[in-house]
């Protein structure tokens, strides 16, 4: 005989949305957008489907969330780092010594969430995630440009190639030691190339 099971009355169990972000936040970034899918999310979160998505619409709604979570939560704090009252070098060598600490502080090793999703094949996720990487870039060019304003493109793109390599390295499973040695090395290439 099958044993029957229980289910309690009435709807199901409400979740509480900012949680369930912030444990999809953990997942994506344990694993990243590509490995995770829906019965991954609703298993993580403890909800069914529907609820899913009813309240995300989708695994690319659920990482947009994710993604304005992240720019509080985990990502480099920029406006902290870049200060006008210190050199432009000195700023900046900060934001890749705090790239390195962040991408690889997870034993997974798992980088940037925003900088490795910019490369899925999910076309409304890049699409999401290639935005908060040129929100990123353009308040570090316009940091650049007060001081360097010739060469602000240039040393962005320079500032964006070296964060997203980090990214890569720590995702690869390059450690924390090898991650700064190299965002120190690229930022002895940009002192020496301009001085405030």
């Amino acid at each position: 005989m099958t044993k029957k099971i229980v289910r309690p009355r009435g709807r199901p169990r409400k979740f509480d949305v900012a949680e369930a972000v912030a444990a999809a936040q953990d997942l994506f970034h344990s694993k990243d957008y590509e490995t995770v899918n829906v019965s991954d999310v609703t298993e993580a979160l403890g909800i069914n489907t529907p609820s899913f998505y009813s309240a995300f619409g989708s695994k690319a709604g659920l990482y947009n969330q994710v993604i304005k979570r992240y720019a509080q939560h985990g990502a480099i704090p920029l406006e902290e780092l870049l200060r006008p009252d210190r050199p432009v070098a000195e700023c900046l060598s900060a934001v890749l010594e705090e790239a390195a600490r962040r991408y690889s502080e997870n034993p997974a090793g798992t980088g940037c969430i925003v900088l490795e999703g910019s490369r899925c094949s999910d076309q409304e996720a890049r699409k999401l995630a290639r935005a908060a990487h040129a929100a990123a870039a353009e308040l570090i060019r316009s940091f650049i440009a007060d001081r360097h304003p010739d060469a602000a493109d240039t040393l962005t793109e320079y500032m964006s190639t070296v964060m997203i390599g980090l990214s890569a390295q720590a995702r690869a499973g390059k450690g924390q030691k090898a991650l700064l040695d190299t965002a120190r090395l690229a930022s002895r290439a940009f002192a020496s190339a301009h001085s405030d």
